[in-house]
Order: structure tokens, then C-alpha cells, then sequence
């Protein structure tokens, strides 16, 4: 019984602070410095109880496989954690037929600021439509633009630097 409940507190662990520490590397990258610092505290004083567990038993491969199989699953969680946290801008560029409903009007009227260049594309005249959008509303910016212009070539960029006032906006700790 007590190998089966370290087992299961080693996943645990593992599973917690590995998906911070991808959450926490990701918001680095991001140059968040707040949330990242105090993810950085509960990630090692996590792993610190995890590894004290496996090392105390270190003949024992159950505890040692629990420890590398929390590392994997930690990994995929934390990507989906961040996912959905969904931090940060994207530049999003729309190149749509010129005769295609303007794009620019419906994502002005969901709140998107968008700057619109009439261009020379391989078949003809097209319009490019740039605009910054938090990623959690990617989803939502191109269901717009692809219900208006299905064959609109788009392109998203997760992107650093923005206007202060969006920068703010976007996500509280910075």
C-alpha cells in the first residue's frame, strides 16, 4: 500500500510542478517576470518533495518510472495549461480578394483594430488586412474573417512588443 500511494504521489507532484515549469518558461519567454518568479517558488519546492520520495528509495524502479512517466504527462499538461491560458498578442494578416467583403468592418465591429493596404498578389489585385489580437481570441478573429472570405489567406504571429495601452490589457502580471 505505501509503494502504491508513492506512486501516486510522485505522478502528483511531477505532474504539478513539471506543467508549472513549462507555464513558467513559456510566460519567461514572454517576459512576464512576477508570475513566473513566484511559479519558479511552488515548481521547486514541489519537485523538492517528489525527488526526496524517489531518492530515498532509489533501488526501487515502480518510484523511478512514476517519476519519469510525471515528467511526461507534466510536460503535455503544461502545454495545455498554457494553451488555455492563452497569453499575449498575435499578429494576424489576412490577404482576401479584392472583391471579398471587407474583413476590416466585422472584426472593427468585434472590437479588433485593423489596418487595411490594397496589394498586387500572384492572381489579381488583394487586400491585406493587419490587426493585433489577444491569442485567447484568435478562434473567434478567424472565424470571421473565414466566414466572410473562405479562401482569405491568413497568417498569425505570436508577437512581443504592442501599444502600451494593449500590453496592459492583455494580462495582469507583468
Amino acid at each position: 500500500m505505501e509503494l502504491l500511494w508513492d506512486i501516486l504521489l510522485i505522478l502528483g507532484l511531477r505532474l504539478v510542478d513539471v506543467s508549472l515549469g513549462t507555464v513558467r518558461i513559456i510566460l519567461l519567454s514572454r517576459r512576464y517576470r512576477l508570475l513566473p518568479t513566484l511559479i519558479g517558488f511552488v515548481e521547486v519546492f514541489t519537485w523538492l518533495v517528489a525527488a526526496t520520495v524517489v531518492f530515498s528509495n532509489l533501488n526501487d524502479l515502480p518510484r523511478m518510472l512514476a517519476y519519469a512517466a510525471g515528467f511526461a504527462m507534466g510536460t503535455y499538461l503544461g502545454t495545455l495549461l498554457e494553451s488555455r491560458l492563452a497569453v499575449g498578442n498575435t499578429m494576424m494578416r489576412v490577404v482576401s480578394p479584392i472583391e471579398s467583403p471587407q474583413v476590416a468592418e466585422d472584426l472593427r465591429a468585434a472590437g479588433f483594430g485593423v489596418t487595411v493596404i490594397n496589394a498586387d498578389g500572384r492572381d489579381g489585385e488583394v487586400r491585406l488586412a493587419f490587426t493585433i489580437i489577444p491569442r485567447r481570441r484568435r478562434k473567434e478573429a478567424l472565424n470571421i474573417v473565414h466566414h466572410l472570405s473562405p479562401t482569405a489567406f491568413v497568417t498569425m504571429q505570436d508577437i512581443e512588443t504592442v501599444a502600451p495601452r494593449q500590453r496592459r490589457a492583455s494580462w495582469p502580471f507583468k
